[in-house]
């Protein structure tokens, strides 16, 4: 047998061998666009929809309305998780949601934080408590009429009769990530965010927690995009319904809701 033989066998045996190799060897990447609140959930349940599947997941992290925005412009989404029903829906309206992949992920609630040596509890129900607490300083926030825990954050701070007097002071950001980062780094004294967010930087504390009841429900809808990979999409959204991945989101501080 001549070398040539050899190598020809060698390539045809690799190439059937590559023909007849299972479908479960194969993996596929697909591009989450998700709420920026959940980087430190989605770090670990991407690692462990990799090891289950095989399958990777790319996470892009913003507000949920860029997000939406993007997606409506044709951004190469395969999956949208966004921190409130409202851009889920206006996907939806737009025809790019794929038919009944929608579902509630998980539940959040709000808090107020301050740098952590300076964190003495602050009483929502005393009127003007915040005007007070802030002084001439900004008050941290995401953007307030396109950013979930920016709207959420102004109806509840309206609720509690605690917006009056501050609302020229709201430092609005891009997203909630980077409102906790103003207050981490001492830019600002008080931030609204998530509790997640509060649990996931060491550098805040929560201050008072804002009751569920002055503001909207906060849920996170997830489902596939259209014409993304089908087939990848659909079992990152199982995963995410998994009691391995619940247990991750529980971890970070995330609430369980039905279905």
């Amino acid at each position: 047998m001549t070398p040539y033989t050899g190598l020809k066998r060698m390539v045809l045996g690799t190439l059937c061998a590559l023909f007849f190799m299972p479908a479960t060897a194969w993996s596929d990447t697909i591009v989450v666009f998700a709420a920026s609140s959940l980087k430190t959930a989605l770090d670990e349940v991407t690692v462990g929809f990799a090891a289950a599947t095989e399958h990777k997941a790319v996470v892009s992290l913003a507000g949920s309305s860029a997000l939406a925005r993007q997606i409506q412009l044709g951004a190469p989404a395969d999956v949208f998780i966004s921190a409130n029903a409202g851009w889920m829906d206006v996907l939806e309206a737009d025809d790019l949601v794929t038919p009944h992949t929608r579902f509630n992920l998980v539940g959040n609630k709000l808090v107020l934080v301050a740098p952590a040596d300076e964190a003495a509890p602050l009483d929502l129900n005393t009127s003007g408590s915040v005007a007070k607490r802030l002084g001439d300083r900004p008050l941290a926030m995401a953007l307030v009429k396109a950013v979930p825990a920016g709207i959420y954050g102004k109806q509840a701070l309206e609720n509690l009769q605690q917006w009056q007097g501050i609302s020229a002071q709201v430092a609005q950001t891009d997203n909630v990530r980077a409102a906790l980062a103003l207050v981490a780094m001492d830019e600002a004294p008080l931030g609204v965010v998530y509790a997640s967010d509060a649990q996931a930087d060491p550098r805040v504390a929560v201050v008072a927690d804002i009751p569920a009841t002055a503001h909207a429900p906060i849920v996170y809808p997830a489902a596939a995009i259209k014409g993304g990979n089908d087939a990848a999409s659909l079992a990152f959204l199982r995963y995410l319904r998994s009691a391995e991945a619940q247990a991750a989101f529980a971890t970070q501080g995330f609430l369980a809701v039905g279905g």
